[in-house]
This record gives structure tokens, sequence and C-alpha cells, in this order.
């Protein structure tokens, strides 16, 4: 497996250069992780992972696709593993990894 976290930041973004999504809102710079959970296969399941991971300290948003198993998170600063796996567990899944 192979992990894929990069930290953005709003220069070169698809918000341009001015901190400011075409629709208004303000981009948001931080850590995107890939994360691998099983168990997800449809809508509601992406959102009980997306419900449980967002409450997470520092997280700025969550997109799971069960097609995929793959659950992108943006958060201020690298997440704690284990807090990302006890939140994938909560709602009932499990967390395999990085993607």
């Amino acid at each position: 497996m192979t992990a894929e976290t990069d930290t953005q930041t709003a220069t070169g973004s698809c918000c341009g250069g001015s901190s400011a999504c075409q629709d208004g809102t303000a981009a948001t710079a931080g850590v995107t992780t890939v994360y691998r959970v099983t168990g997800m296969t449809c809508g509601h399941c992406e959102g009980a992972v997306t419900a449980e991971v967002s409450g997470l300290a520092g997280v700025s948003s969550v997109k799971a696709v069960a097609a995929t198993g793959e659950v992108t998170v943006v958060s201020e600063a690298p997440l704690d593993l284990e807090a990302v796996r006890a939140a994938v567990d909560e709602a009932g899944y499990e967390l395999a990894g990085l993607a």
C-alpha cells in the first residue's frame, strides 16, 4: 500500500490565487490523507463514515466513496491513525490503512 498525504495551499488550487472559491467560500489549506475502509457498500455507508470522521478535531472535510473504499480527509494537521480507526469503527466499518 502507498500513503497519499499532501499539504495543500490555496495558491494554485481550483480556487485560483484569490483564496476564495468561485462559490464565494474561503479556500482551506491543510493535510489531505486518503484512507482505505472496508465494508462500505452504499450512500448510507458513506454518510455514516463521513459523519464519524468529521467529528474528529481539526477535520475540515471528508469524502467517502463506497465504490472504491476510499475516504479522503482534509485536516489542519496529520491525524492520529488510531483516532481515525476508532471513528470508522464507531460507524460500523473497518479501517484497512492508508490508500
